[in-house]
């Protein structure tokens, strides 16, 4: 599960092209959204997209994003329970 999240760091700092973080600082509990990384919602499409795309995870309900994309150690529960890739 830790290389997933460390995994994870990496993706979304290219994905979203957070230049002026790196993935050592980006702490797994920390909110993706609002403090910590501070995402917005156009952040959270990429961030569907990136779970379709990597792990083969589609989303039936968007409103589930809020749950998931948490943080980094709530994407990595979701993605081990889920993934199909």
């Amino acid at each position: 599960m830790d290389s997933l999240k460390e995994e994870l760091k990496h993706k979304i700092i290219e994905v979203l092209n957070l230049e002026d973080v790196s993935p050592e600082s980006v702490n797994t509990s920390d909110p993706l959204f609002g403090g910590g990384l501070g995402l917005d919602s156009i952040d959270a499409l990429e961030l569907i997209v990136l779970l379709d795309k990597e792990y083969g995870i589609k989303l039936a309900d968007p409103k589930k994003g809020k749950e998931i994309f948490e943080s980094i150690d709530t994407m990595a529960a979701f993605i081990e329970a889920n993934r199909t890739k």
